[in-house]
């Protein structure tokens, strides 16, 4: 009988020997396509047929687009399993995947960004609170501190740390918060139970909102979730708030961000996504109370080697047992 076969979409950049290993149970191949149309006209011509299980990574959306309904719908039969290699995974419709016969199971790496994330948060929250940006841009422009010296920055100690979205990412952050003297309050959908939360306080998205120094964003992005900080949230805030999002752009309305910096109402920001990526609102890139990173959260080669083997694992348990090491929440009784 003839192998079953893994379709690679975007590429492995450091688990080459845990991918070629797959090879044992399975034909490892990839799509000549350069853009969607040229993929969805391979998926339709039955060069994929016999194709089990996909690995997919953040940066093939570029070949493929989103991974929604029209490219489910043309998707080989065959397709069981996708190992998308990232811990976000608002890229695939996840809803289209369980409607189709059989189901297309969806797979992602919750936990392995969780340290490497929340290390940028925590670069992030103090580069906001005191104020570097502005000093470094002068630096690199010749000025020292600045023509004008820039505003006092503020300590970490005895802040408020308001964490929206209480996750893996969520409450590593916590930790490291609290280690630089911050205190933690969280709002999920759900207060955790206690060894979960740390002790944590679980406050309503309100409470977070009104009592919280620093808030970070750190939840899914989704169609509950997109654009739950806007204006009229940040209005709710406390002035001179510290606004930081490692999340995914779209859980904030960016251009109600930039008139709440340009207002005064919120003190400085730390961003590591955006809403149009590549694209940054150019009310961010002029405003040098604004730290901006270019989605880097997880870029260290500990990480995202430790991402590629948790996603290719998830392939091999697919392939031998039937079973997925991290099944996306919303197919867990699949």
């Amino acid at each position: 009988m003839s192998k079953p076969k893994i379709l690679l979409l975007g590429r492995i950049v450091h688990a080459h020997k845990t991918w070629s290993s797959l090879s044992d149970i399975a034909d490892l191949i990839q799509p000549a396509a350069t853009n969607r149309s040229e993929f969805i006209q391979e998926c339709k011509s039955g060069k994929f047929e016999g194709v089990v299980a996909a690995y997919r990574t953040f940066d093939s959306v570029a070949v493929t687009g989103l991974i929604d309904e029209e490219l489910v719908g043309v998707l080989p039969a065959s397709l069981v399993f996708l190992a998308h290699c990232g811990a976000g995974y608002d890229q695939v419709d996840v809803h289209a995947c369980s409607a189709r016969t059989p189901a297309i199971r969806v797979s992602n790496v919750p936990t392995a960004v969780d340290d490497a994330t929340a290390d940028v948060n925590m670069f992030l929250i103090i580069g906001a609170l005191r104020n570097f940006n502005t000093g470094m841009l002068a630096l690199r422009d010749g000025n020292w501190r600045g023509r004008t010296l820039p505003a006092l920055g503020h300590d970490p100690q005895g802040k408020v740390l308001g964490i929206l979205g209480m996750g893996g990412i969520g409450r590593n952050l916590k930790k490291k918060a609290e280690a630089f003297g911050m205190r933690v309050v969280y709002h999920n959908r759900r207060p955790l139970d206690e060894q979960l939360s740390g002790g944590a306080e679980y406050v309503s998205f309100e409470e977070l909102l009104g009592r919280s120094d620093v808030i970070s964003l750190n939840l899914p992005l989704n169609k509950n979730t997109r654009h739950i900080i806007g204006q009229p949230e940040f209005q709710k805030m406390k002035d001179g708030v510290v606004i930081v999002n490692t999340a995914r752009g779209a859980v904030m309305d960016e251009e109600a961000l930039v008139n709440a910096l340009d207002s005064g109402k919120v003190y400085s920001a730390g961003l590591d996504v955006f809403e149009d990526e590549p694209k940054v609102h150019p009310g961010l890139v002029k405003n040098p109370n604004v730290m901006l990173v270019p989605h880097m959260g997880t870029w260290t080669v500990e990480t995202q080697t430790a991402m590629e083997e948790w996603a290719i694992e998830n392939l091999r348990l697919g392939l031998e047992t039937g079973k997925l090491k991290s099944p996306v929440p919303e197919q867990a009784d699949l």
